[in-house]
């Protein structure tokens, strides 16, 4: 389910319609940005996995690019994150 780059919040957004001035309604960022684009990868050149996207330096902000497609969300929600950071700790504790 396609989800905000932001905050994490799961959106109902059904075969990848966001327009350019569509924002999300947990953190009102804008919907049509690099950082929600399931093309955004903060590891690779540009940022960006699809080889021929014009990539804008500003990445929180909407653009005009036409391979956009909504991701799952980049960040998770708090208590997920909480419950993923626990599991992690106890798996690596030292006894």
């Amino acid at each position: 389910m396609p989800g905000c780059g932001k905050c994490g919040r799961r959106l109902d957004i059904v075969g990848n319609q966001v327009g350019r001035r569509d924002t999300c309604p947990g953190c009102d960022a804008e919907l049509h940005a690099c950082i929600h684009c399931r093309h955004f990868d903060p590891g690779v050149a540009k940022q960006c996995k699809e080889p021929f996207a014009e990539v804008p330096m500003d990445k929180e902000s909407a653009n005009f690019c036409e391979l956009f497609q909504i991701g799952d969300g980049g960040q998770l929600a708090g208590a997920e994150r909480e419950a993923l950071l626990s599991a992690a700790e106890a798996l690596f504790k030292k006894r």
